[in-house]
């Protein structure tokens, strides 16, 4: 698989390429780690369980709007 990814993308390509699949991987496990934190009913914090492991953008799209959402209570105060 490496050599596949080098051979298409060189070696500044590869590098780039593992490095936003590890940031996607970092910034997906923090989304999923936000989204267990919320105290929710048991019925919907499965649906946000199964949203979080099975579509794999969902984590990464509320960790941003969640980032957005902090970044406009910090400018009220």
């Amino acid at each position: 698989m490496l050599e596949t990814l080098y051979n298409y993308f060189g070696i500044f390509g590869s590098i780039l390429a593992a490095f936003l699949v590890f940031m996607f991987f970092v910034f997906w496990m923090a989304g999923v780690a936000g989204i267990c934190l919320r105290e929710r009913p048991p019925a919907r914090q499965a649906i946000f369980f199964s949203l979080a492991i099975f579509i794999p953008l969902y984590p990464v799209a509320w960790l941003i709007a969640d980032m957005i959402k902090q970044r406009k209570q910090l400018k009220r105060l």
